[in-house]
């Protein structure tokens, strides 16, 4: 079957005296159908093939990966950024992980404070098992203003109470690494 034959259109002219009129051939809804059917089984077929992060073990390389080579302890990141960036490796424990898919996590740094990671475009996640772990990161911290609609986000994906949820009030600046590969320790 030819592409044409598959959506063809055909034009009927209504009798004299009426405007013509642009009519679509009742066989284009059944193709049309049958099209957006298997569209959507295609994209459940992509839906269902992604699979969840290996469990975090010492060796494991999530991403483009990366090295222990020059890597910096997570404390020291404020120090160390020029202005409101730096770019390269850090290290760190994992003290906490987004519970819904991975898609972020928390390192712990001075003072009971966390330094938020994201991860290079969405590219990879991190398994739920990854918390407690000491990881290295490659990649960019920069300073970023988190909205409070954004805070109450992490903090329903971390699985905070709605109490603690409703206590955010105001946004608030951090530092923020978005890591383009992570390697476990």
């Amino acid at each position: 079957m030819t592409f044409y034959r598959f959506f063809h259109i055909r034009l009927f002219i209504q009798p004299v005296g009426k405007p013509a009129e642009l009519y679509l051939c009742p066989q284009i809804y059944f193709n049309m159908r049958i099209l957006t059917l298997a569209i959507g089984l295609l994209a459940l077929g992509f839906t269902a093939s992604a699979q969840s992060p290996a469990p975090a073990a010492k060796g494991v390389i999530y991403g483009a990966g990366t090295s222990a080579d020059g890597a910096i302890p997570a404390t020291e990141l404020s120090a160390k950024m020029t202005g409101s960036t730096y770019a390269g490796k850090i290290t760190g424990k994992v003290v906490e992980v987004c519970q819904e898919k991975g898609c972020w996590m928390k390192l712990e740094k001075e003072n009971g404070e966390t330094l938020m990671v994201k991860f290079k475009d969405y590219g990879f996640f991190m398994p739920k098992d990854i918390q407690g772990k000491e990881v290295i990161l490659d990649g960019e911290a920069i300073v970023k203003e988190v909205s409070v609609k954004q805070q109450k986000h992490y903090a329903k994906d971390a699985g905070k109470s709605s109490e603690e949820i409703e206590k955010i009030k105001a946004p608030k600046k951090e530092v923020q690494f978005v890591a383009k590969g992570v390697l476990v320790l």
